[in-house]
């Protein structure tokens, strides 16, 4: 049986892949939680950029708003999360830069594919969007940006892994999607996709063991690999 056009153009196992942005193309995390920290901590909450990294990342501040209440007795207000939006991308606009590696195989991969290719992130657009900007990739991703703030439910379901595939036309089981978290993972593998993790050694053994635990296929270290792992993935 003849291979599919997708796949013979561009000699991948996958006719899209689909990439979370924070953590996995651009290293905002530290900064965003270094925000986050000193803005509790205005609030009452006296907690380490190490220990809100551990509680918020890939998560969505506003839906942690019950855990804010209860250690600040202050309630999240819309005001308050518009605050932290500017001061946020006020200091990615100054200090963002790409996780290493991050442009190469993005653009390695938009060629192999015919530009199918997408963001699916759980955050908002703009902020998507200037983190691509930042580091010159937002030509590769021109209205292929999903934001799950923009969908009825936001990770870990599948709602903006399934809105990116249908986009680019593309059958989720056909797609392959790069993440950093859990809670991403289980986004990707709820929408059916074939999901690979990137944790770096900086994470420790611990970040690949619980990707692997949630059902990656997959776990690689280096960005710069990524076209290679793609390629070289055979379903058993």
């Amino acid at each position: 049986m003849p291979p599919e056009p997708a796949r013979a153009a561009s000699g991948l196992p996958f006719d899209a892949v689909l990439f979370d942005c924070d953590g996995v193309l651009v290293d905002s995390e530290p900064i965003v939680n270094r925000v986050l920290a000193e803005m509790l901590g205005e609030l009452g909450w006296a907690i380490s950029l190490a220990e809100t990294m551990r509680v918020f990342v890939g998560k969505m501040v506003r839906d942690e708003a019950a855990l804010i209440e209860a250690r600040t007795g202050v309630a999240l207000t819309e005001a308050w999360l518009e605050q932290f939006r500017q001061r946020r991308n006020a200091a990615l606009a100054l200090e963002l830069v790409e996780v290493a590696g991050a442009t190469g195989a993005v653009r390695a991969l938009h060629a192999a594919l015919g530009g199918r290719i997408a963001v699916a992130s759980g955050a908002d657009r703009h902020k998507v969007e200037l983190q691509l900007a930042k580091i010159g990739l937002l030509d590769c991703f021109t209205g292929r940006v999903f934001s799950g703030q923009e969908q009825p439910r936001g990770k870990p379901h599948p709602d903006v892994y399934l809105a990116a595939a249908a986009a680019l036309g593309v059958p989720p089981v056909r797609c392959a999607v790069v993440e950093d978290t859990v809670t991403g993972a289980r986004a990707g593998l709820a929408a059916g996709a074939t999901v690979f993790g990137y944790a770096p050694a900086s994470a420790g053994h611990g970040h690949a063991d619980a990707l692997l635990a949630a059902g990656v296929a997959r776990v690689f270290a280096d960005m710069r690999g990524l076209p290679a792992v793609l390629a070289g993935w055979r379903q058993a």
